[in-house]
């Protein structure tokens, strides 16, 4: 299979993906090497397809609903509060799509979430453990800001007042 066919195949294999598929499992699949896979990601996302790499693996956006709305939250917590941070999001109805920091030299760094489960939280938080990584936060002291998506302004309404009651929401 060449190039342009094996484009094909991962875009059809993310279609019908319930759930990230990583670049190491697409390689075996494939019989490619990882670099490969990213290669060719790389080339669907500069012929226009949105594709996003999370902790979890690739995946396409969720056709999102007329009826969903983003919001930016801002916030500001340690560590220890990002399970709870990301938890309140998920259980009141909200999905993580991504976090935000303003870098003084490289300014906005963006890192897709894709998190709408309390498994996805645990993954990542796994991730971040086993890699002995440092949230993106740890740079601003802290302070980030978090594109989410809800289905009405009463779930973000509730999201943003639990926050706030927790001292990680900075502004309303």
């Amino acid at each position: 299979m060449d190039g342009k066919e094996r484009r094909i195949v991962l875009l059809d294999k993310l279609k019908a993906a319930e759930g990230p598929l990583t670049g190491t499992w697409l390689a075996k699949a494939l019989g490619v090497s990882r670099q490969v896979i990213v290669s060719d990601f790389a080339i669907l996302r500069a012929a226009g397809h949105t594709i996003y790499a999370t902790s979890q693996g690739y995946v396409l956006p969720l056709v999102e609903s007329a009826k969903s709305i983003k919001a930016t939250l801002a916030c500001k917590h340690g560590r220890d509060d990002l399970e709870e941070e990301l938890s309140i999001i998920i259980d009141n109805g909200g999905r993580v799509l991504d976090v935000i920091v303003e870098h003084s030299l490289y300014g906005e760094l963006k890192a897709n979430l894709m998190l709408a489960s309390r498994r996805e939280i645990g993954d990542f938080l796994h991730k971040l453990e086993e890699g002995r990584a440092e949230q993106l936060a740890s740079i601003t002291g802290g302070v980030h800001l978090h594109t989410i998506e809800v289905p009405s302004e009463e779930v973000l309404a509730k999201i943003k007042e639990e926050l706030k009651r927790t001292g990680i929401l900075i502004v309303s």
